[in-house]
């Protein structure tokens, strides 16, 4: 499955659009993660317990979409937007929301 940022594929005829996909994931940081991440804010350097959950949070996104679009007869999702979000009570939750729309295309 291709999936892309851009409107068009290089080298393909999109034939059909199907429709607006969509993967999202909410994952909470726990009280350890905060107190490190904390830490790493005063005394400088990145929070690698933080971008773990970010990138565990963007596969299952991405995951997530992939499979809406093929369940909908797509090869591709084109147009594809990702957002960020901090939700929760105080900011405890991470979101991942990642959209795009699914197409059918055939090599040109």
């Amino acid at each position: 499955m291709i999936i892309t940022t851009t409107n068009n594929l290089e080298g393909k005829k999109i034939e059909s659009y199907l429709g607006i996909v969509v993967g999202e994931a909410v994952m909470g940081a726990n009280l350890f993660k905060d107190i490190f991440a904390t830490i790493r804010d005063i005394v400088g350097g990145r929070s690698g317990a933080y971008e773990d959950e970010l990138t565990k949070a963007r596969k299952i996104g991405f995951s997530e979409l992939e499979q809406e679009a093929r369940a909908m007869g797509a090869n591709a999702v084109v147009g594809v937007d990702i957002d960020y979000e901090v939700v929760g009570k105080g900011g405890s939750m991470l979101m991942v929301s990642i959209s795009g729309t699914a197409v059918r295309y055939t090599d040109i």
